[in-house]
């Protein structure tokens, strides 16, 4: 599949612990993986996202979370190819990240 797909940082989407397909898996892996601060899984400390980027300035704050992003995906879901990194506020000042994504062809 070579189709681009946005997966959103914060969602309304649960957990859904039997996807119909391996895209729907692929997905809510990158999801919970940009989503999940680093050092908060009991089991596997490095998961996630590094968040000291909070409390700076927004440009030093977007290079290091998108930096984190692309280490984390990399690291634990490798079947993406992050295509780009996007940035939306809300209004309670929270940056959040809108990751880009191609899904990797499987053998």
């Amino acid at each position: 599949m070579d189709n681009q797909v946005f997966v959103l940082s914060l969602s309304n989407e649960g957990v859904d612990f039997g996807p119909e397909t391996e895209q729907k898996e692929i997905l809510q892996n990158v999801r919970t993986i940009i989503s999940t601060t680093k050092y908060s899984v009991p089991l596997d400390r490095g998961f996630g996202v590094d968040a000291t980027f909070l409390d700076q300035p927004m440009a030093v704050a977007q290079a290091s979370i998108s930096s984190e992003i692309l280490r984390a995906v990399k690291q634990y879901e490798p079947r993406v190819t992050i295509t780009g990194i996007s940035f939306d506020g809300d209004p309670d000042g929270r940056l959040l990240p809108k990751v880009e994504v191609v899904i990797n062809e499987t053998e």
